[in-house]
């Protein structure tokens, strides 16, 4: 590997670990029905329940269904160099919130892991390098799943989780966050199907060639989708691609949504109207996800999940703390294991209370009541800045179940959240693709 892909890798390494440690992260680098059904939000226990017994009926339902996380940034960490999907790590001390005895401990089933590639210069050479980042990302993924075949496989299709779940192994899709690997080339969209990628964000943080980011400080470039970003959206249609339209702004959507021939996703999104923020999704957004028969996948980041108040003293602080770092292509392993632990202390000096799991709650409850509970489901953003008091890691998950078994969710509504929906989908692109391939 040449200087610049080094550079490149640690700069969008440093990148993960400064949003990670921090409790308030920056963004990340989210079938029809004829009436929505609403479920009460009221703390519903059966006559006679003990708080144990609730939590031990909510265990017991988790088990039961399939679980699937659908966005997790794990690739990133895949590729530092000694790091091992067989080892328990510590959250607190290495911020990594996934790996396979986590998601044994949590329950959860079956994952998507993103190979996220930061947006950076829009080029031959910059969409050379994130296309080889990409690729060596789901590289490392089938590695792993391989290497510790007897507790996970890759998955390509939606019955895999299933058999996989009944094999007693942990089902592993693979996902591109930012169509930025795609270059200028759409011949890149059916590389990547073929490497086992099964759906794609389309946009990150800034602007790519395809579409228009959200949180882009410069606005709004193609109006939505670029010309090219369509061509992107039909292709995936063609190949059985699921269209993720989480961290596209709102034009991005509506474009994604009129031209896709499938039902299109939000990997990681939550719902504006409970959350003012502007990578959440509005209430006309959710209705037209729900007649598209789309789905929105909740994510757990606080600043998404509910509103947070101004933190001056620590915004000045970590930003003094980036002004004077190294450039992270100069850092060795121990200073970039300072810069974490200084970041850490900065939080602990000056903390923003975390989103809950009833934060969380609150939202799948919104989404129910205006889109139906056939359209939400879960996709944590973990290692990407997801991971909040009570779902910090992998190994907590297990505390949405009991949440929504608490506010009067049955097990067929938790199925369908917890999965269900999302495989719902799956099998409607897969189903247009082969229309569109006959």
């Amino acid at each position: 590997m040449n200087s610049k892909p080094q550079s490149y890798l640690l700069f969008t390494l440093l990148a993960l670990w400064l949003s990670c440690c921090s409790p308030e992260p920056e963004p990340d680098p989210v079938e029809m029905t004829a009436e929505p059904e609403a479920v009460p939000a009221t703390e519903q226990v059966l006559p006679g329940e003990s708080e144990q017994d609730l939590v031990a009926r909510a265990l017991e339902i988790h088990d039961r269904v399939l679980t699937l996380d659908s966005h997790a940034d794990t690739p990133l960490r895949m590729i530092e160099p000694g790091f091992d999907m067989a080892e328990r790590h510590d959250p607190n001390e290495t911020g990594s919130k996934v790996d396979y005895p986590r998601m044994i401990e949590g329950g959860l089933d079956s994952i998507f892991f993103a190979a996220f590639v930061a947006q950076d210069i829009r080029d031959d050479e910059g969409n050379s390098r994130a296309k080889a980042l990409g690729l060596q990302m789901i590289d490392a993924v089938v590695a792993s799943a391989e290497e510790n075949s007897e507790i996970a496989g890759i998955a390509l299709n939606p019955d895999d989780a299933y058999e996989l779940e009944m094999a007693g192994k942990r089902a592993i899709y693979l996902a591109v966050e930012n169509g930025y690997p795609i270059g200028t080339d759409v011949s890149n969209v059916e590389l990547f199907y073929d490497a086992g990628v099964r759906y794609i964000t389309l946009v990150h943080s800034t602007n790519n060639d395809l579409a228009d980011s959200a949180t882009d400080p410069d606005g709004p470039e193609h109006g939505g989708l670029s010309s090219f970003g369509k061509t992107v959206v039909r292709e995936m249609n063609r190949l059985g691609i699921m269209v993720d339209v989480s961290h596209g702004n709102d034009d991005v959507f509506y474009d994604a949504i009129a031209i896709s021939e499938a039902p299109i996703i939000a990997s990681h999104s939550n719902a504006r109207a409970v959350t003012d923020h502007q990578r959440n999704m509005t209430d006309e957004m959710l209705k037209l996800m729900a007649e598209n028969g789309g789905v929105v996948q909740l994510t757990m980041l606080s600043s998404y999940l509910r509103d947070i108040p101004d933190n001056p003293q620590r915004d000045a602080a970590l930003s003094e703390l980036r002004d004077n770092a190294k450039p992270a292509s100069e850092m060795t392993e121990d200073e970039r294991s300072a810069m974490r632990q200084a970041i850490r202390d900065i939080n602990e000096s000056f903390p923003d209370p975390s989103a809950t799991v009833k934060h969380a709650v609150d939202h799948i409850d919104h989404i129910v009541e205006v889109a139906g509970i056939d359209h939400v489901g879960i996709g944590c953003d973990f290692d990407g800045g997801g991971g909040i008091e009570g779902i910090f890691d992998a190994s907590e998950v297990m505390n949405i179940t009991i949440e929504l078994v608490r506010r009067g969710y049955t097990e067929e509504e938790i199925e369908k959240i917890w999965g269900g929906n999302l495989m719902r989908v799956f099998r409607e692109v897969q189903t247009v693709a082969e229309r569109l391939q006959a």
